[in-house]
């Protein structure tokens, strides 16, 4: 196949107005000054026909890389008419990945470790990829875009382009290699040649579809709104004591003890596969530093956050009075409960990219394993504050009597996730108190950061958990 340009003036020009419409773009906070067909690719002629293009979007002095699969019809269907881009010279644009006739075509190539142009299409050795399965997308995901290929496949395409091979392919490729049964197997990615000898860029991942395993968020939340159905004494829920979320029928105990297990397993693969390395008191001071210069940053654009700055800081300086050495080492580094699965065979660890804030160094950089565990225990805070988040839909009871059942909840899952991590070979968390707690106020600060600029209206979901519990 050849590479032919699109007829890139018009088809820019409606981009211009379709692009901040689209859930997975990334800059709807500002104007986009400039859309420019960086690369143009034929993936299929005929009618209906599928580009495979990649974007330059400016936005004042910033260009960000977006990929879009763009199918042309010269009459589609108003499914795709629907929310598509708009009438180009040959026909309608629209955005491919809602066309099953055409996702196929990613399945094809991938199989056939096809190169069009400047795309490479790989298929994971030993792998067997069924081409006859049409994609569809997967519903809730904001960032990227997820094909579901019947039961068998899903193939994430990243939108927002980062330079070079993504940390998800990276990790999760390592992880597969050594059998781990904690992610879901690759089975096959594609990537784009820049042409100028450095490494290519990730464009999309397909692994194996886990099509009967929850999410571990939702059997979460599920947990938490049963132990808030539960009665239980008025003076219990007034002052907290004897407060047992394990009466609930719902508990979740069990499951966060077997996702500790799992994690120190993924950590003790990712050290084999991409090594440990010690750091002394110098680089703990200097990332004692980095934590301290995002809370002054978060406290000075959210007043919210000013009556803990102290307490949060004092811990920082705590980690850096730490002397070492200390293990780091390739993690997760964005781990939550919306990142894990519960399969039929046990936990699932998914989308090693890191947090979306950082930097493509900064996701890939090694660090203490106990970060992963800071940034579950965060998660399981959440998960206990999700449903009193919007007062509409609060369960009965004052912010006071709320508050304690939500700590309830927290605890008791956070002491059986980090029970599971330890008796798993991970580093013990009780014995590293001055680290974790450092590392999970850091990421405190960062979730708050977060929602004062995207959920304004989940930001005491975070903020609850740093507070006292008579905090209304």
């Amino acid at each position: 196949m050849t590479v032919r340009p699109l007829p890139e003036r018009s088809l820019e020009d409606l981009l211009l107005a379709w692009l901040p419409r689209q859930r997975w773009f990334a800059g709807k906070d500002r104007p986009v000054d400039e859309v420019a067909v960086a690369s143009g690719t034929v993936l299929r002629d005929g009618d209906p026909g599928l580009r495979h293009l990649v974007l330059d979007v400016r936005q004042g002095a910033a260009v960000d890389r977006y990929q879009l699969l763009a199918g042309i019809r010269r009459d589609p269907p108003e499914r795709l008419r629907q929310g598509g881009i708009g009438a180009v010279p040959g026909g309608f644009a629209y955005d491919a990945a809602h066309d099953p006739e055409l996702t196929g075509t990613l399945l094809a190539a991938m199989a056939a470790g096809a190169v069009h142009g400047p795309l490479r299409f790989h298929r994971a050795e030993g792998a067997s990829i069924d081409t006859g399965l049409t994609g569809k997308p997967a519903t809730g995901e904001q960032s990227n875009t997820s094909l579901v290929y019947g039961q068998d496949y899903i193939c994430k395409l990243f939108r927002r382009l980062a330079p070079g091979v993504s940390p998800d392919l990276e990790v999760n490729l390592a992880l597969t290699g050594r059998g781990s049964p904690h992610v879901p197997p690759v089975l096959g990615w594609f990537e784009l040649d820049r042409g100028d000898g450095s490494p290519p860029d990730t464009l999309g991942l397909m692994s194996r579809f886990l099509h009967t395993a929850t999410d571990g968020w939702r059997l979460a939340v599920t947990s938490v709104r049963d132990w808030f159905a539960q009665p239980v004494a008025p003076r219990s829920a007034r002052t907290g004591a004897g407060l047992d979320a394990g009466g609930a029928g719902g508990d979740f105990a069990g499951e966060a003890e077997r996702l500790g297990a799992a994690t120190a397993e993924v950590h003790r693969d990712l050290a084999a596969a991409f090594g440990v390395t010690e750091v002394g008191g110098a680089e703990l001071r200097a990332l004692a530093a980095g934590m301290h210069g995002q809370l002054a940053e978060v406290a000075a654009s959210v007043p919210e956050l000013k009556p803990h700055e102290a307490a949060i800081g004092t811990a920082f300086d705590a980690l850096a009075r730490l002397d070492g050495p200390l293990p780091f080492q390739r993690v997760h580094g964005d781990y939550h409960l919306g990142q894990v699965l519960r399969s039929e065979s046990g936990w699932v660890l998914l989308d090693f990219e890191g947090e979306p804030a950082r930097t493509p160094e900064e996701r890939a950089a090694p660090g203490h394993a106990l970060r992963d565990v800071a940034g579950m225990l965060r998660s399981f805070e959440y998960a206990a504050r999700f449903l009193h988040a919007d007062e509409q839909h609060a369960p009965p009871g004052t912010a006071r009597e709320l508050e304690l059942r939500a700590r309830a909840w927290a605890g008791r899952n956070r002491r059986a996730f980090c029970r599971g991590y330890a008796a798993a070979g991970g580093a013990d968390p009780d014995a590293h108190a001055a680290l974790l707690r450092a590392l999970e106020l850091d990421k405190a600060v960062y979730e708050i950061r977060y929602e004062a600029a995207n959920r304004p209206s989940w930001l005491p979901v975070p903020l609850r958990s740093l507070a006292g519990p008579d905090a209304g």
